[in-house]
């Protein structure tokens, strides 16, 4: 059984903008989530292990809220 959301559009209307927001939050919120977990585990577990890899870990952290945000807000221009 398909669920109403999943369903094939007859129009050629545009997504709702609540739905568009909604898609777009979630997408924000799992990245910046993965920016803490990447933060957390990299000094509170990984660093007794590999110092660099900690390193690492932080940088990539780093770069992910700025992507986020771009991600979030792409094709909302306008």
């Amino acid at each position: 059984m398909r669920r109403r959301d999943d369903a094939t559009p007859i129009t050629d209307a545009k997504e709702s903008l609540s739905r568009r927001q909604a898609r777009r939050r979630r997408i924000y919120f799992a990245l910046m989530g993965t920016c803490l977990v990447l933060i957390l585990l990299a000094w509170n577990v990984v660093r007794l292990w590999s110092v660099p890899a900690a390193v690492v870990m932080s940088a990539i952290a780093a770069v992910i809220p700025p992507a986020a945000a771009i991600l979030a807000n792409w094709g909302e221009g306008g």
